[in-house]
């Protein structure tokens, strides 16, 4: 396994569009949390475990207290083992660091930090339920830089309610001021179970219409390219050797563990899921039991449809000579009249043995994704 990602589920504020596994922090349930986490690593990982990626993500990692914060950190480093070259990142949000868990990164060796950013106003940060303001990014940067943290990422969205072109770019533009090594935009989805959701079925919320988004989406991509930036998947940037290689694990269809409520793990053959709810997570692990909410076989099908629309994410694309070499296959017996079909649309470009998505392609992600699901079962399982 080359991966770990861990899920903090506790938020101090829940933001209107989030539909990740998160609910309020409370004390007593954040530290029944942590040592329901460490057991369930416990159920799989018996020594020190070599990996190349730990994510520690959620909710808000950064919401727990120092003391949890450390806790936790303790049960990653019993558990796994933490060298020089394991890309250890902690989901972050602006203002949530106080000195002593500045202290603990070094420590603990965490040496990346996803900040949760999402937009540079504070009214659009107010109408997200964002508990931060754009003083705290500026504030929190500064502290990580002071404290030697170089390899940090900023998260952003953008075809936010009410957002203008103009408004966007300013946002833009100031995300790249920092200068910063990563980031990672994405256009708002309005989920179901959230507040942007009711809001949208009641008609007092929508979105900027398609063809804006489309164009933020396209002075997204050139602009972050312009100043060095560079597009290595459809929603991701960075300078030349700070991808993120926990991301890069999924995009690879890589297998990885997943631990906390609603987690998922990716093993040989099969995918398993964790239990959401926080409570019933923590009451399976007190009786000794995994908290697996459901486990599915993945099969040879599936796991070729999923190589080539994760692979098509990444703007390397997918190599016909990796292809065949990982199934025996080839990508043109399998998809041959599709990849001339999304090729006559200019969806896809294909220089003989890399396919991979145009700029085109990328704002119909999902149109091309959708044309990689082969019919049937063609390999009998």
């Amino acid at each position: 396994m080359k991966s770990v990602y861990l899920h903090i589920p506790f938020c101090h504020e829940i933001c209107h569009y989030c539909d990740f596994t998160k609910i309020y922090y409370q004390e007593s349930l954040a530290d029944s949390y942590i040592e329901a986490l460490e057991k369930e690593i416990s159920m799989y990982v018996d020594s020190r475990k070599k990996v190349r990626t730990i994510y520690i993500g959620g909710g808000t990692p950064t919401s727990l207290s120092d003391r949890q914060f450390e806790a936790m950190l303790k049960a990653v480093a019993r558990h796994f083992d933490i060298r020089d070259d394991v890309e250890f990142t902690i989901e972050a949000n602006p203002g949530d660091f106080s000195k002593e868990k500045m202290n603990m990164l070094r420590l603990y060796g965490v040496n990346r930090i996803s900040l949760g950013v999402q937009v540079l106003d504070d009214q659009f940060l107010k109408a997200l339920n964002r508990s931060h303001q754009v003083k705290d990014v500026y504030e929190t940067v500064d502290l990580l830089h002071q404290n030697g943290m170089e390899n940090l990422s900023m998260d952003f969205i953008y075809a936010l309610p009410g957002q203008t072109f103009s408004l966007f770019k300013e946002t833009l533009k100031e995300a790249i001021s920092f200068g910063l090594p990563h980031y990672s935009s994405y256009s708002l989805q309005i989920e179901p179970q959230t507040v942007f959701y009711i809001r949208y079925r009641q008609g007092k919320l929508t979105k900027p219409d398609e063809g804006i988004e489309a164009n933020m989406y396209l002075h997204l991509i050139e602009e972050m390219n312009r100043h060095g930036i560079l597009q290595y998947e459809i929603s991701n940037f960075a300078r030349p050797g700070f991808e993120s290689r926990h991301n890069l694990t999924y995009w690879n269809n890589d297998y990885y563990y997943g631990f906390g409520a609603g987690a998922h793990s990716y093993f040989p053959g099969r995918r398993v899921v964790n239990i959401r709810p926080v409570n019933h997570y923590i009451k399976s692990i007190e009786t000794g039991r995994k908290p697996v909410l459901h486990e599915e076989k993945i099969t040879l099908k599936e796991r070729i449809e999923e190589e080539m629309f994760l692979g098509l994410r990444k703007t390397e694309g997918v190599s016909r000579k990796k292809f065949f070499k990982q199934y025996h296959q080839t990508i043109d017996e399998l998809y041959g009249e599709r990849l001339n079909d999304l090729k006559e649309k200019n969806w896809l470009m294909d220089d003989g043995d890399v396919i991979r998505l145009t700029t085109r392609g990328m704002l119909f992600g999902n149109d091309v994704f959708q044309a990689f699901l082969l019919d049937g079962d063609p390999f009998g399982e």
